[in-house]
């Protein structure tokens, strides 16, 4: 029995696929236009989208609301002018020693001005002096030791002996009668003093102390000025007392009046 199928039915396997084949062409076509026509469709949307000011986006954007600043005014106070307090000046009371004390000199010292800080009084500068004796330079630091009398030059920096507000000048010992004459000693110049009554006052001469202490003028003496005095190198002659002339009292007067006579 033969099982092949008749040569007919092969006719009609082959007609089918061919049938089959223009039917699958449209459909391939069909689809790749689809695709095109999105692909299309997809670029035109992005285009419209993507580019700035284009006619979607202006029919789709809304009005972005600008916010406005309000800003309120801030109450600001213009500052005051302080006034400035003008400091008063204080007056720096000068301390008061019982006692002879140190003191360093400073920039612009003399010792008219120092005495002046102290209220040493008129005689201050020989004071100064009389506690300063003169010895000479500071062999180490070069700075005098005491104050010449002669020059009555400070330097800043060098320490003297101040007197203290009731500190008294030493007054003039008497000359012992016994002493030889010609003996030689000092004498501190004093407020007031001439060398006419310093050579009187130790009985000498005036032209024996200008000679002694190599003085060319007899009336460049200063207060504090050491100087060297020979005693004794005239007699003293007493000095006899002022006389008076009695008066009787009269009617009115209560005392009698006494009249002083100076003898040269």
């Amino acid at each position: 029995m033969n099982n092949r199928p008749p040569i007919s039915s092969t006719s009609n396997v082959i007609d089918s696929y061919r049938k089959r084949r223009q039917r699958g062409n449209p459909n391939i076509v069909l689809i790749l236009a689809s695709v095109f026509v999105l692909g299309g469709i997809g670029l035109l949307v992005y285009w419209l989208t993507s580019t700035p000011n284009n006619p979607i986006s202006n029919m789709l954007a809304t009005d972005t609301l600008t916010p406005t600043m309000t800003f309120t005014p801030t109450s600001t106070s213009t500052p005051t002018e302080t006034p400035t307090a003008t400091s008063t000046a204080t007056i720096t009371a000068t301390p008061t020693f019982s006692a002879p004390f140190n003191y360093t000199v400073q920039d612009g010292d003399y010792l008219q001005l120092i005495a002046e800080k102290f209220s040493l009084g008129d005689d201050g500068v020989a004071k100064i002096i009389s506690l300063n004796p003169f010895g000479g330079a500071n062999e180490q630091t070069g700075m005098p030791i005491g104050i010449d009398p002669a020059t009555l030059n400070i330097l800043p920096g060098q320490v003297i002996t101040i007197p203290n507000q009731g500190y008294e000048l030493p007054t003039a010992t008497p000359i012992p009668s016994n002493l030889t004459r010609g003996t030689k000693i000092d004498y501190t110049v004093q407020a007031g003093d001439t060398l006419g009554g310093i050579a009187a006052l130790f009985n000498s001469t005036v032209d024996d102390i200008m000679k002694e202490n190599k003085l060319t003028d007899a009336n460049a003496l200063f207060a504090g000025q050491v100087l060297v005095i020979p005693v004794n190198l005239v007699t003293s002659t007493p000095t006899r007392p002022p006389t008076s002339t009695p008066v009787t009292p009269g009617p009115g007067t209560d005392a009698p009046t006494v009249t002083l006579t100076p003898i040269n």
